[in-house]
């Protein structure tokens, strides 16, 4: 699951329209429509003012967990762990890049799995 979907979930789960929410972030409810159907990247620091009006962690609106108040240490793998202190030393251009790959991955993998299912 993306971010993108998981804001609006969080939004529909509350009723709310996405001019309520451009509301709380400060922005247009055009620009938000856009960060929910996925035409732009949300900025991080807006991502943290909708986890704090939400009051759900940063890591289920990431998609790492469906547990709205997050992840605890003991439920990360020693592999998730690694890879999440990798992500953490990148710089915030290659964390960038490494999050469009990442994405193409899971565009690719939701493909094939289309495929797999007949669906395509």
């Amino acid at each position: 699951m993306n971010l993108h979907k998981r804001f609006k979930d969080l939004r529909e789960d509350k009723d709310l329209k996405q001019k309520d929410v451009a509301q709380i972030i400060n922005t247009s409810a055009n620009y938000y429509g856009d960060y929910e159907n996925e035409k732009r990247e949300m900025p991080f620091d807006r991502v943290i003012t909708l986890a704090k009006f939400y009051d759900v962690s940063l890591d289920y609106i990431a998609g790492l967990t469906n547990d709205k108040k997050g992840l605890t240490k003991s439920q990360l793998s020693e592999d998730v762990s690694h890879l999440v202190k990798s992500y953490e030393s990148l710089s915030d251009r290659r964390k960038g890049r490494l999050e469009q790959f990442m994405q193409q991955l899971i565009d690719e993998q939701e493909t094939e799995n289309a495929k797999l299912k007949g669906v395509i």
